[in-house]
């Protein structure tokens, strides 16, 4: 039985428009990581959950590294939730001294690679000097166009919701913009990454099998793989094998596979 949300005729007037698209995709244009495992990592070791976060850090370096050798435009990455403040207050002051730290010690290596940092998520939480870091390493960076690292920090996928939605409703209520023009189009362009690709691929390491309320409308068609291998433990071998199931599946945005196969030959 399908569940595809679409039916044939809502889709076959858009086949032209997507077979392009669809062509392109065996490596993925945007990739997003879930990346958990550090804390069950350092456990699992015998050491403290902060230095499962540092030992995460030198996987994010292999991350970005691999995500350029591929061609990937776009890689965006889940480093803190806004429901990780729940988390104890000794973690989450270490985890905020290390993202400065990072911030501070990675700026030269992102400049000398062309990697442009865009940092999403509602940073006013964070203190004044982290801020200032963040806005000062965006602008650092902002030329580079080799790939667009985005960093997710404080970030929730309906917090990126409602921030575009209440954007929208004051240009209504304003007058600005006319109720009929509150579109999916007109929120998408409020959200976060607007000005980039829609999310192909999402990985998740670490075991779980959930998204955890990340980019939830960018990733509407995103395929999703998801691995045991802890987030330290994630390298470049791990990267290109959910690269390669990307590529293996049929993605197919609400046609069904004869239509995609035609659209191919």
């Amino acid at each position: 039985m399908s569940m595809d949300p679409h039916t044939d005729s809502d889709m076959s007037s858009s086949s032209p428009v997507l077979a392009s698209e669809l062509i392109k995709q065996s490596v993925p244009q945007h990739v997003a990581i879930i990346m958990d495992g550090n804390g069950r990592w350092a456990q699992g070791q015998g050491k403290p959950r902060v230095l499962g976060h540092q030992a995460g850090v030198k996987a994010v370096r292999r991350a970005v590294s691999t995500a350029r050798e591929m061609g990937i435009t776009s890689l965006t990455l889940f480093a803190f939730s806004s429901e990780n403040w729940r988390r104890p207050d000794k973690e989450v002051s270490l985890l905020m001294q290390l993202f400065f730290t990072v911030l501070q010690r990675e700026i030269k290596l992102l400049q000398k690679n062309g990697v442009r940092l865009n940092i999403i998520g509602d940073i006013s939480r964070f203190s004044d000097r982290l801020q200032k870091k963040i806005i000062s390493a965006q602008e650092q960076t902002s030329n580079n166009n080799d790939l667009v690292l985005n960093v997710a920090a404080n970030y929730g996928g309906r917090w990126d919701i409602l921030q575009a939605a209440q954007k929208l409703a004051q240009q209504v209520q304003s007058g600005e913009l006319a109720h009929e023009a509150f579109t999916e189009e007109a929120l998408s362009a409020q959200l976060s990454m607007q000005d980039q690709p829609e999310v192909d691929l999402i990985i998740r390491t670490g075991g779980d099998y959930r998204i955890s309320n990340f980019i939830l409308w960018q990733a509407a068609y995103a395929e999703l793989v998801f691995m045991d291998t802890l987030w330290p433990d994630f390298n470049e071998s791990h990267f290109k094998e959910a690269v390669t199931t990307f590529a293996m599946r049929q993605r197919r945005f609400g046609l069904t596979g004869s239509q995609i196969d035609s659209i191919q030959t």
